[in-house]
């Protein structure tokens, strides 16, 4: 399950490459996490950023746990389920970043967490799709899901799934294509060969959104060991 991704990225960049408005709200995310509101663009509102939830408000989350289902959608459930399929063709969004992280296991209670990008560091659209809902108050809310799939056999040690990563050339056609053919065949070429690294257990807490969240730090200094970022 992909829990945390980051997007340091200035405004006039995300700006540049995406050709959206970014609102002034906008500040670099170096540890996003679920219920926080995070930056999107949806297939019908491609000329500016939107701010979503993922997975589902703090209010609503409060004292539940967060399913896969909420704030992960695995890809092979698409083939399965027709109503998923049908929501994926009307509310898709992408969700702009520059790495995820994940837990590589290596002990009964240690879990060293690793941050993955592109070779060049750079920006990359994960595939997602949102929903508008009312809560019990009957607030409007929106929220975004991203789309996973298996990780390849270079990752695989240390994540099981990455997310949904969009070519440089689809990103297009994921947000203006109207046929569910054409989306699903987007589909079955996600970008691969992520470089990774180890980072700080910092990035444990969802509360810590700063520069040393991506800072690499070696596995062996992250428990027990003092080190410069402590």
């Amino acid at each position: 399950m992909i829990t945390r991704y980051s997007l340091t990225a200035t405004a006039d960049v995300l700006q540049s490459k995406y050709k959206a408005e970014v609102p002034e709200r906008y500040k670099p995310i170096y540890n996003a996490a679920p219920t926080q509101l995070l930056p999107v663009i949806t297939h019908d509102s491609q000329k500016g950023f939107s701010f979503f939830y993922w997975g589902a408000p703090p209010e609503w989350a409060r004292n539940k746990a967060l399913g896969e289902k909420i704030i992960n959608v695995r890809t092979e459930t698409l083939e399965e389920k027709t109503v998923l399929r049908k929501k994926l063709i009307a509310h898709r969004c992408i969700v702009p970043a520059d790495g995820f992280y994940e837990w590589k296991r290596i002990g009964r209670r240690t879990n060293i967490p690793y941050r993955f990008t592109l070779a060049d560091k750079g920006l990359f659209a994960i595939a997602g799709m949102w929903e508008e809902y009312e809560d019990e108050a009957g607030e409007t809310n929106h929220t975004f899901t991203i789309l996973t799939v298996p990780a390849s056999t270079a990752d695989i040690s240390i994540a099981a799934r990455i997310p949904f990563v969009l070519s440089a050339d689809s990103v297009h056609d994921w947000l203006n294509a109207t046929g569910e053919d054409v989306v699903m065949k987007i589909l079955d070429n996600p970008v691969t060969g992520f470089e990774h690294y180890s980072v700080s257990s910092l990035i444990n807490s969802p509360d810590r959104n700063d520069k040393l969240a991506i800072i690499p730090s070696p596995p062996a200094d992250q428990y027990g060991n003092l080190t410069l970022f402590d």
